[in-house]
């Protein structure tokens, strides 16, 4: 973990927390509990299916990695492929879906603090994010 005393130190993947909800498993990267202030950056893949639509609160950055997958952003949606990139505005309904038999891999991105909201109208704060 990166402390003032070794500012250079990284987390091991070995050590990552792993979370599975819905068809998505969240690898924990970067996040306050690992040492950062401001910034938090996980690794997700989401299996077949549809994701469940929540509201963030907070903007959120996605780049695909591998396989494919639907991010629908208020109601429009893009398919992204290997190296593409999305960029959800604050406030806005999401959901991520895979149409395919191979899990799909995305690099996520938000600031500390991070909130997300159920179509319940439940908040949420990401434990991969805080």
């Amino acid at each position: 973990m990166r402390t003032k005393a070794n500012p250079c130190a990284g987390l091991r993947s070995a050590d990552a927390q792993v979370h599975q909800v819905h068809n998505a498993r969240f690898t924990s990267l970067i996040r306050p509990a690992t040492g950062s202030a401001q910034l938090c950056l996980w690794q997700t893949e989401v299996t077949a299916g549809a994701g469940v639509p929540h509201r963030i609160r907070g903007e959120e950055a996605f780049v695909l990695l591998s396989g494919e997958v639907t991010i629908t952003i208020d109601g429009e949606f893009a398919v992204l492929r290997p190296g593409d990139a999305a960029v959800a505005p604050a406030d806005s309904m999401i959901a991520l879906t895979n149409a395919a038999a191979e899990p799909a891999v995305l690099l996520v991105a938000v600031r500390a603090g991070f909130v997300a909201e159920l179509p319940d109208g439940t908040t949420f704060v990401p434990p991969w994010a805080s």
